[in-house]
């Protein structure tokens, strides 16, 4: 299991790292969000572990953004908040578990092991928007049911939007999602994507707006 945790705190993430690898949990430790989003651009994880309280952002929208990014990664925070609305607001934006600052390393490692059984236990899983079904394992599409050819690069394009449910994502975050940070990507590739998505989908697939930046045209099913 590969594990990324996103901890600030340079000592608390050292012992956390400790403790997990000696439960045979392969752990890489980000101190920020933005750390943290170019790992999970170069890398592919089998869970996430953030703390909340992150440097240069604040948790709750990283963990958002991740979401987008890779919708079936289990998610599990670690925060120092205890209060009842800081646990619901973190499992209503995407977290799968929950876990109290202080705690054992040992419930930490059988929770997550918990979390990555679960969700390799899944189906394949699909997303459907409206009139469209993605089955982004497969990169398969159907629009009103009837199968639609797209590239890979488009299928990844529309599930990081749908993952944002009525979130925007700017331009900046698709291209570092769909080509990582060593990728070199052509200035106008993503609009390239945008615009045979809209010619296959129709112009309302994707929405737009000036200095937000897209955005799927139909919500997500919860």
């Amino acid at each position: 299991m590969r594990v990324l945790l996103v901890e600030d705190d340079e000592l608390i993430g050292q012992g956390i790292v400790a403790g997990l690898r000696a439960h045979g949990i392969d752990v890489q430790h980000a101190a920020s969000a933005a750390a943290a989003t170019a790992a999970q651009a170069g890398e592919r994880y089998d869970a996430l572990v953030l703390d909340l309280g992150l440097p240069d952002r604040d948790g709750l929208d990283f963990l958002q953004d991740a979401r987008a990014y890779e919708p079936g990664l289990p998610v599990m925070i670690l925060s120092a908040r205890d209060a009842i609305e800081h646990r619901l607001a973190g499992l209503q934006r995407g977290a799968d578990d929950y876990l109290v600052k202080p705690f054992d390393l040992r419930e930490l490692a059988a929770r997550l092991h918990a979390l990555v059984r679960r969700a390799q236990g899944r189906t394949a899983p699909t997303i459907t928007a409206g009139p469209l079904c993605l089955a982004p394992e497969s990169g398969q599409a159907w629009l009103n049911g009837t199968a639609i050819a797209l590239s890979r690069r488009e299928i990844d394009l529309l599930t990081h939007l749908a993952g944002a449910g009525a979130g925007w994502i700017s331009p900046e975050q698709l291209n570092e999602r769909l080509y990582g940070l060593s990728e070199e990507v052509g200035s106008n590739a993503l609009n390239v994507h945008i615009h045979n998505i809209r010619r296959k989908l129709g112009a309302a697939a994707i929405e737009t707006a000036r200095g937000l930046g897209y955005r799927l045209g139909w919500r997500a099913a919860s």
